[in-house]
């Protein structure tokens, strides 16, 4: 991201709490930009894009995609735009899994996904 360039620190940037005044969203693409310059076979998202605008969301998930060929990625999500294009989402209630599969089939399905996709984006529409 362009305003990582204009951190002092660049990427050495501390994000925590003696760390530089950066908003929740700065933090977030600090931390995401480190993990993806180590290259990892995996890579645990928690909700990483909790604190990101749409737009910005938008453009990391490209470059997840992107850059995702020999990786897996686990990603831990409210916002169900971010897990849209997985190939494969858990939806669970209590801790328990009660649906599995693509989002397309997910919201087609009716369940517990669906009703969430609804309230979120306020269409039915895959």
């Amino acid at each position: 991201a362009e305003f990582i360039q204009e951190l002092e620190e660049g990427l050495e940037t501390m994000v925590g709490d003696r760390g530089a005044m950066l908003s929740g969203g700065q933090r977030a693409r600090v931390s995401l930009a480190r993990a993806l310059l180590k290259q990892p076979s995996l890579l645990i998202l928690d909700e990483a894009s909790s604190a990101l605008d749409a737009e910005t969301e938008r453009r990391i998930q490209e470059n997840l995609i992107a850059s995702g060929k020999d990786r897996a990625t686990i990603a831990v999500a409210h916002r169900l735009s971010t897990i849209r294009n997985a190939d494969e989402i858990l939806s669970m209630v209590d801790g328990a899994v009660v649906e599995r599969g693509k989002h397309d089939d997910l919201v087609a399905a009716g369940g517990v996904y669906a009703s969430q996709w609804t309230i979120q984006t306020g269409d039915m529409a895959v």
